[in-house]
């Protein structure tokens, strides 16, 4: 089969790979009808992700046609049409049972390593690096689902592949994010990064509750987007982020900050963010944590700080003393997929949400090298590239 395999830092090419077989007998084979790129692809373009290994298929938001189950596999057949959560989860560990899908015990096939690294291990994911399990991902014409009978969602036939696309990542991720604030009628929420995860915790946010809504970015296309749908924006090339939501809370901050960036922050102006790209220059730090920096400051006193942005190693000068006397809660992690499903999977086929919204790009598989390239350009005002098979 053709997919999309990693060889090193912003090198992605479209390979000839054996075909995905059953290996275990919770095994699903998946023939995959739409797949995407994901902000969080790119950071492993970018080579600041650790544990990947050449040859790597990408990709962990994607969907598809059952062709093949393994023997104990008992809640899907051949012909059933899923989406697959990038989350892959047994359904049965202690953190399965709790709804804790992103830290099951028992997905990560390279446990021992994770532990090493992170303390403990964390689920498997698709198209990741090795500390979660090494799984080969859904930029392909075929995947390999372990777990099947609890790492899928089932889809109805009157809905379109781009309505449901998304509800294997950016959909509960964004949902979780907002979720994680516990959002009141009277709160000001404010995002940073509007980017598809970005708008994702856009319209979660205003669905749950939020008086208002702030997305924080500079690409034009995307804030533009964000004031459609009804949210205040801020470019942060043009205005001060401080100062202007000071002015939109009355001087008070917003209650609810959520960090829809995660390590690649491109604040390229800020004193800050120029002492970050010269420690990753020296290897001296992994990530960019401008946008922390920034929500710990501007957050009203016993607010929250929401964290659906990946991180992947170190961070530098973070003011904790700050975030521990204003008395703020962190709330972070992987998205538990398959927690949120079902409620998601609702909201659309009722109307009231469609992440069809985000998409700019679509196109087929091959081309996929190429659309990473746009997809890292942000200046082009891309924020969702969709590739089919």
């Amino acid at each position: 089969m053709k997919a999309l395999c990693w060889h090193g830092k912003k090198d992605i090419r479209y390979d000839t790979v054996p075909d995905p077989r059953i290996e275990l007998p919770g095994d699903a084979i998946v023939k995959v009808s739409a797949c995407a790129i994901c902000g969080a692809d790119l950071h492993l373009y970018d080579g600041l992700i650790p544990g990947m290994k050449s040859g790597d298929i990408m990709g962990h938001e994607f969907m598809g046609e059952v062709v093949e189950v393994g023997p104990d596999t008992r809640h899907l057949k051949p012909g059933d049409r899923v989406v697959v959560p990038f989350t892959i989860a047994c359904g049965a560990c202690e953190q399965c049972q709790r709804g804790n899908y992103s830290v099951c015990e028992r997905s990560n096939r390279n446990q021992e390593l994770a532990g090493k690294v992170f303390g403990h291990a964390t689920a498997g994911l698709f198209g990741y690096t090795h500390l979660t399990g090494g799984y080969a991902g859904g930029q392909a014409e075929y995947v390999r689902v372990p777990h099947a009978d609890t790492t899928h969602i089932k889809i109805p036939a009157a809905l379109e592949d781009e309505q449901v696309l998304f509800l294997g990542d950016i959909l509960p991720t964004g949902w979780q994010a907002a979720a994680q604030c516990d959002i009141q009628p009277t709160d000001t929420v404010a995002i940073w990064g509007a980017g598809p995860v970005g708008l994702m915790a856009m319209r979660s946010a205003q669905l749950q509750g939020a008086r208002q809504v702030v997305m924080i970015d500079r690409v034009p296309e995307r804030l533009a987007m964000a004031a459609r749908a009804g949210a205040e924006s801020i470019d942060f090339e043009r205005e001060s982020v401080v100062e202007r939501l000071r002015e939109l809370t009355g001087g008070k901050g917003p209650e609810k900050c959520i960090d829809a960036v995660g390590l690649e922050s491109h604040a390229a102006r800020s004193l800050d963010a120029m002492y970050d790209r010269a420690k990753q220059a020296v290897m001296r730090e992994s990530d960019r944590p401008h946008v922390l920096r920034e929500m710990i400051y501007v957050c009203r006193p016993a607010g929250v700080l929401s964290i659906p942005g990946v991180y992947g190693g170190l961070l530098d000068r973070i003011p904790f003393g700050a975030s521990m006397n204003k008395g703020l809660t962190w709330r972070m992690g992987q998205t538990h997929v398959q927690r949120w499903s079902r409620i998601l999977l609702d909201l659309i086929a009722e109307g009231r949400i469609d992440p069809s919204f985000v998409i700019t790009h679509n196109e087929a598989l091959e081309d996929g090298p190429a659309m990473y390239e746009i997809f890292r350009d942000k200046e082009d005002g891309c924020v969702k590239v969709v590739l089919k098979p």
